[in-house]
């Protein structure tokens, strides 16, 4: 029988990962898991979800694919808008003795 040695991870899986930037990466992907539930819920094909947001249908190819590094933090929040949802920026003090940190939640 083998050892098996169990490594927790934080909350953020890209820090976890030793990436660069993984705050950020992290608010993306959460941010492109919103608006692929919206173009979900919506049954919008690729080229529709393109028209409404103003991109070319391989943008929304790499959005649907989590490929987000040609996407800012802010571009994510105006595509969400443009498809209809409110996007709500809450600056608060942590609980308790957590660090400070930027979560993106979904309103049901």
């Amino acid at each position: 029988m083998t050892d098996t040695q169990i490594t927790h991870g934080t909350v953020n899986v890209f820090a976890d990962l030793g990436l660069s930037d993984p705050a950020e990466r992290q608010t993306k992907t959460r941010l492109a898991f919103a608006l692929n539930r919206i173009i979900k819920d919506r049954a919008l094909k690729q080229l529709d979800a393109a028209r409404l947001l103003g991109v070319p249908q391989p943008k929304v190819s790499a959005l649907v694919n989590y490929r987000l590094d040609g996407f800012s933090v802010e571009k994510l929040m105006d595509f969400i808008v443009a498809l209809g949802r409110d996007v709500e920026i809450v600056v608060r003090v942590p609980r308790g003795d957590a660090p400070a940190r930027v979560i993106v939640s979904e309103a049901a």
